[in-house]
């Protein structure tokens, strides 16, 4: 943000600059040109008097021409002095360019036609390939009684005056330079003055996102409209923390003291098994399972709720590999009661980002689910792969069975909260349909996804994807002591 605003003010400044510097600085060429030419036409009419006399008698006399070149060498670069009769024909040259000028008849010229045939006043700015340079040029009448016997023309190089525009400009360019350097240090003071208490807002709001309920912020330095935000949002931040953690307590306590009754009451339940008849044995056996159901779904609830408001754990590099074979150890039992077959299988290093309490609650989830999905005598396999191809690196962990799936629109639905598959499709477990859901949270904690995928052949393929673990090769001394004793 710091850098946003920097380029805002530098910007601004800069088209302000341009606003004013570019017209400034032609204002000011045009102006000075307009000042020499004026200047030009005054002292042209000032030589033009000092030498009427010898134009209208035809030549200059020595006095007149000493005068004018004095006068013409006097200025800055010299100024050339061109003198004609009536004729066109040259009195006094100057500064002829060549031999052929000295005495060449400049009747023929623009600015002489228009002084001696009109009496008017040329002036204007040429080339000269001659010299190489911009000409200012002014022509004025020699007149005697009001009848113009002979024009005078004042040539000057224009060096000087394009010198001075150049200074003027180099002049807007440096004080262009130092604004620039200016706003820029009062704009990064600025910049900074405003952006921080932003920034710490912004950081603060973040981590109450990710669920640290402590996140305050801290008194800004800044403007007093920051200043009071960061009050409001320190005050959301407080009443929020009571609210979630009163919801929590709540939560527990509720699943607390509803432990208790539930199992008063399948305790209960049970005990009547030797004295209800056979015909209702069937009606108490579905009580004591919705009582289980209860039970599980308020476990669930308390495990959710948990995680929803968990602050993410110590991530750490894991090895799925023994964790894996660990779970599938746990549940063999079970499953071999129910003749369902139960492999595992790890292909290549398998080291993750995650945590290992974490992963073992995400495994018994799905291994759980799977064997509730499938018939006696299925098969389920739980198996991990690191896909180094991927970018970045992932480990994937899959429980794949073989029972009856979900279509697309039921995967799709299958981690919202209390949503539980067809029962015709999958069978009536008594689920609670939080399972997933705490599935979902627990491996976002970790920064991964966990996905439902269609299996090969049929069935449903539970896909955990963790990032991985770059492991670095052991030094050439190790790899020779394991080559050793392997």
């Amino acid at each position: 943000m710091t850098r946003r605003l920097l380029f805002g003010y530098l910007a601004i400044t800069l088209m302000v600059l341009g606003v004013l510097a570019i017209p400034l600085g032609i204002s000011y060429k045009d102006r000075t040109l307009q000042t020499k030419t004026n200047d030009l036409v005054k002292d042209a009419f000032v030589q033009a008097s000092r030498v009427q006399d010898g134009v209208r008698a035809g030549a200059l006399s020595p006095a007149q021409l000493t005068a004018v070149r004095a006068w013409a060498q006097s200025t800055s670069p010299p100024v050339r002095v061109v003198i004609v009769d009536r004729s066109g024909a040259t009195l006094l040259d100057t500064n002829p360019l060549n031999e052929d000028d000295a005495g060449r008849n400049f009747a023929d010229r623009t600015e002489f036609q228009t002084v001696l045939l009109g009496g008017d006043v040329a002036r204007g700015r040429r080339y000269s390939k001659t010299l190489g340079s911009e000409l200012v040029y002014v022509a004025v009448p020699v007149a005697d009684g009001g009848n113009v016997v002979g024009g005078l023309r004042l040539t000057y190089i224009t060096d000087p005056i394009d010198a001075d525009i150049r200074r003027y400009w180099v002049f807007l360019g440096l004080m262009a330079t130092v604004s620039v350097a200016a706003v820029a240090l009062l704009g990064v003071v600025l910049a900074r003055w405003l952006a921080r208490p932003i920034d710490r807002l912004e950081l603060a709001a973040v981590a109450l996102g990710a669920g640290k309920l402590g996140s305050r912020v801290e008194d800004p330095k800044g403007p007093e409209e920051l200043k009071a935000l960061a009050k409001s949002f320190n005050r959301t931040a407080a009443r929020l923390q009571e609210l979630v953690t009163s919801q929590d307590a709540f939560v527990a306590d509720a699943s607390h003291q509803l432990r208790t009754p539930l199992t008063g009451l399948r305790l209960r339940l049970e005990n009547l098994e030797p004295d209800v008849a056979d015909v209702a044995r069937e009606d108490l056996d579905a009580a004591i399972a919705e009582v289980d159901r209860m039970a599980r779904m308020v476990d669930g609830l308390l495990t959710l709720a948990r995680a929803d408001r968990g602050e993410p754990g110590t991530v750490a590099p894991v090895d799925v590999r023994p964790i894996v074979e660990e779970r599938v150890a746990t549940w063999l039992p079970f499953a071999e009661e129910r003749g369902i077959a139960l492999a595992s299988g790890v292909a290549g290093a398998t080291w993750a980002m995650g945590d290992v309490d974490r992963l073992t609650q995400v495994m018994d989830n799905l291994v759980a689910n799977a064997l509730d999905a499938i018939n006696d005598g299925g098969t389920v396999t739980v198996w991990a792969v690191a896909r180094d191809e991927a970018e970045p690196p992932t480990v994937e962990v899959h429980v794949t069975d073989n029972g009856p799936g979900m279509t697309a629109h039921e995967r799709s639905r299958a981690f919202d909260r209390f949503w539980r598959a067809d029962p015709r499709r999958r069978g009536d477990f008594g689920g609670s349909g939080l399972g997933l859901p705490i599935v979902a949270k627990l491996v976002r904690a970790d920064g991964g996804e966990v996905r439902l995928d269609e299996a090969p052949g049929g069935g449903l393929d539970a896909i955990v994807t963790l990032p991985a673990v770059q492991l670095l090769p052991p030094p050439a001394g190790e790899r020779r002591r394991r080559a050793l004793y392997r």
